[in-house]
């Protein structure tokens, strides 16, 4: 089955500027993908990318098995997109607003419309200029998912959401991705990444650096092992991938990469008992963005 997105090499430049460096990105279809990285790493220029807003300077981009750039009204038929700061006709009330694009989409449930916005607590008969920017938000959300979108490509979409209305959120993406829908996700809220993305690619600076299911990606960090073992511990820093060993008689902590290495020095001391803490997203995050200056880009 062929990707739902696929970036393959694009680069972008704004005069001197280089917003995107041979960035390679796949979503596959059905899965719930997330994209991270910080303020100026390139996720919004590659959003904009495949949404046919901006033509890359080089490279291949589809979408749904669309050209992005000179097929954009037939693939609009067929996503839904929310920025992270969504912009309203202020003259317009909340709900003359989400008819609107879901009349201009061709798709959508008066039903689920209605549905979606009584759990998102959104009074759809104020006009738009008294809306806060939470409440901006949850327009562009109900309106998205209340279309019959194949995609959903969501921009920093919780920004101004409180911790309520980000559980509504997350329950939508889950219904969307039980119906068979793809969904990008880039976020900064990284536990949201965590509960929601199967899969998750990481930019910096215009690259990929990585790309993968969070298990496969956790395998290339570092595990944090606590043990207490029967005798003492043999000298295990001398093991490639280990590093702040810390011993207390015969209680160990090591940070490592290599866990089976370390397993096997510890079975020989006896284990008594044993604590492995995997690494989180956010230390998945910081792993990548504190140590990879020199890092190849995924190809």
């Amino acid at each position: 089955m062929a990707p739902a997105i696929r970036l393959h090499q694009v680069s972008k430049s704004f005069g001197r500027a280089r917003a995107l460096d041979v960035l390679d990105l796949t979503v596959h279809q059905g899965e719930v993908h997330g994209l991270l990285g910080p303020n100026g790493a390139g996720k919004s220029t590659a959003i904009r990318v495949l949404l046919g807003m901006l033509r890359p300077d080089a490279g291949g981009a589809t979408v749904l098995g669309r050209d992005p750039w000179s097929e954009a009204p037939e693939l609009h038929r067929r996503l839904a997109y929310v920025p992270g700061d969504v912009s309203l006709w202020p003259n317009l009330t909340g709900g003359e607003v989400i008819d609107l694009l879901t009349r201009m989409h061709g798709t959508g449930s008066r039903a689920r419309r209605d549905e979606l916005i009584e759990r998102f607590e959104l009074d759809p008969a104020k006009r738009s200029r008294t809306y806060s920017k939470g409440n901006r938000q949850k327009v562009g959300l109900v309106t998205a998912f209340s279309l019959d979108a194949d995609l959903l490509v969501l921009d920093e979409p919780t920004s101004g959401l409180d911790p309520l209305m980000n559980e509504v959120f997350k329950e939508c993406v889950r219904e969307a991705n039980r119906a068979g829908r793809t969904v990008l996700l880039s976020s900064h809220i990284l536990s949201e990444v965590e509960q929601l993305c199967g899969r998750v690619s990481i930019v910096r600076s215009g690259r990929t650096v990585d790309a993968g299911s969070l298990a496969e990606l956790r395998a290339h960090a570092a595990t944090v092992v606590t043990a207490t073992l029967a005798t003492a511990p043999g000298d295990l820093s001398g093991i490639e991938g280990v590093r702040d060993v810390v011993t207390d008689g015969t209680r160990i902590t090591v940070t490592t990469t290599r866990y089976d290495a370390v397993m096997t020095c510890l079975a020989r001391a006896g284990i008594e008992s044993l604590t492995v803490t995997p690494p989180t997203l956010e230390d998945l995050f910081l792993h990548y963005y504190d140590t990879t200056a020199t890092t190849e880009p995924v190809r």
